[in-house]
């Protein structure tokens, strides 16, 4: 087997004994086995920590409730689990929220056409995306990474992508604005001359016509 195929196959092994341990952490009933393969697995991989040596040296019999919990917990973190939009459907409802407060600064400036918060078939990675008049483009969202600014900057490109031009825009220097984090805040910025906050996201003042 190609050592590329080899990690493919590794990777997705470690992955499935991810959502096993999540979902056993989610809805209680966690064991030891998929600790302990999955401590395994990290072995084979090369990665030795305090958690997998534990689990692997101490007896499965050994360990309470709480230690499964806790090691479980440590491992999903060690693997950068993240579970997704189909595991957890919060986690779309959270950004389907945020897509709300974004659209607010879309119909501001007199833009029409249906917006929505898509988790399409074609991406393999299980992203979300915005849509907008049937079109995705520009960044897809992963789950439990979806601050407001971070839609409103999604939101930002397919709707330039859909228009062919520049949205939102700033009132004073007429070019287009950026979404950003300021102090915590999503806000649409202008690097204009002199680089200045426009408003917060959701706040946009409609536009003259």
């Amino acid at each position: 087997m190609h050592p590329y195929e080899q990690a493919d196959e590794l990777r997705q092994a470690v992955d499935e004994l991810g959502v096993r341990i999540y979902t056993a952490l989610r809805d209680g009933g966690l064991d030891a086995e998929p600790l302990v393969e999955l401590a395994c697995l990290m072995k084979e991989w090369g990665a030795s920590t305090p958690v997998t040596r534990e689990l692997l040296e101490r007896l499965a019999t050994e360990l309470t409730a709480a230690d499964l919990a806790r090691l479980g917990e440590a491992l999903l973190d060690e693997i950068g689990f993240m579970p997704s939009f189909a595991l957890e459907p919060g986690l779309l409802v959270s950004l389907e929220e945020a897509l709300k407060v974004v659209e607010r600064d879309v119909r501001a400036a007199g833009i029409t056409g249906t917006l929505r918060m898509i988790v399409p078939d074609w991406d393999v990675m299980g992203m979300a995306w915005v849509e907008f008049e049937g079109i995705c483009q520009g960044n897809g969202i992963r789950p439990g990474t979806g601050p407001l600014w971070a839609v409103a900057d999604a939101t930002q490109e397919v709707v330039m992508e859909v228009l062919w031009g520049a949205w939102p825009v700033c009132p004073v220097h007429n070019q287009g604005l950026h979404a950003e984090s300021e102090d915590g805040i999503a806000v649409w910025r202008c690097t204009g001359s002199g680089t200045h906050t426009v408003a917060p996201v959701g706040e946009l003042p409609p536009e003259r016509r």
